[in-house]
């Protein structure tokens, strides 16, 4: 128990916060390649579609789990508070509202790091559309 004590806040946050870079990575390297892209390349719409979406999935998957991984480190936190009471035999409000606290601070970075990751998300897939119907303008013409 005191193993997980010490380390949970590092391992949580280190998690997200190595999710908020592999989903910004990501973000930037389809953003620059969507700049570069040429349409005329393609011949079929399913070839240019796959292209377009490529990595999209892991900046979709970052904001839909980064909220799950700071829920996991609260529930883990709360624990710890709760073992920590059930050990001390002494209820000091400060000592459990401080342990809450620090608990509920892994939800919030998991929020930090989906908020701008579902953005990014809906801005590439956006993109994409606009991307897809140039293709179909220049194609069907």
């Amino acid at each position: 128990m005191e193993l997980l004590k010490e380390y949970l806040d590092y391992g949580v946050i280190g998690l997200l916060g190595f999710m908020l870079f592999v989903a910004v990575a990501f973000a930037v390297e389809r953003w620059l390649y969507y700049r570069q892209v040429a349409v005329e390349r393609f011949g079929h719409l399913e070839t240019f579609h796959t292209a377009l979406t490529r990595n999209l999935t892991i900046i979709s998957s970052v904001g839909a789990n980064a909220p799950y991984v700071g829920l996991l480190g609260t529930v883990l936190g709360i624990m710890i508070t709760f073992y920590d009471l059930g050990q001390g035999g002494d209820i000091e409000t400060q000592a459990i509202m401080t342990g809450l606290a620090l608990a509920l601070k892994a939800t919030a970075m998991g929020l930090l790091v989906a908020i701008p990751s579902i953005l990014f998300y809906n801005a590439l897939m956006r993109k994409v559309d606009v991307l897809v119907a140039e293709w179909k303008r220049v194609h069907e013409s």
